[in-house]
């Protein structure tokens, strides 16, 4: 039973199984030296199809700059992220994954996704569906 933290039993059940589902994925990218933040911090710089500007990666991610400042600071003290030249502002300074950060952000995502798969492994194709339908019911309620 969740902890009653809302008005509504059901929303604290869905927080308290976000936050529960994040903590597993957490355990399991922390034994390769990774984490949530730096794995959607490098999922977001993969993707992109140039480097981003840090204020882009944050919006990006959703976090605020003072973290993702931090995060990208972590990045590239391990050699996982470069700075590079703006290329038409010379004050600033653009973000790009390493050769290194590629193949971290790679084996992440293998951890990412045996982990979600382990954690959601109990729900056949009909459950999931159901709940991505809820779940988008939620959103649309509340956009």
């Amino acid at each position: 039973m969740a902890v009653q933290g809302s008005s509504d039993v059901l929303v604290d059940e869905l927080y308290e199984t976000t936050h529960q589902l994040r903590q597993f994925v957490e355990a399991r990218l922390r034994t390769g030296g990774a984490s949530v933040a730096r794995l959607r911090a490098m999922r977001m710089l993969a993707r992109a199809e140039q480097p981003l500007r840090m204020r882009d990666l944050s919006e990006m991610t959703g976090v605020a700059p003072r973290t993702t400042t931090s995060i990208v600071d972590s990045l590239e003290r391990d050699g996982l992220v470069e700075r590079v030249r703006h290329p038409h502002d010379r004050r600033a300074f653009l973000l790009r994954l390493t050769d290194e950060g590629l193949e971290c952000h790679r084996e992440a995502e293998e951890v990412d996704g045996r982990a979600l798969a382990e954690a959601t492994a109990g729900l056949s194709a009909q459950d999931r569906t159901l709940l991505r339908d809820l779940l988008a019911r939620i959103r649309e309620a509340t956009a």
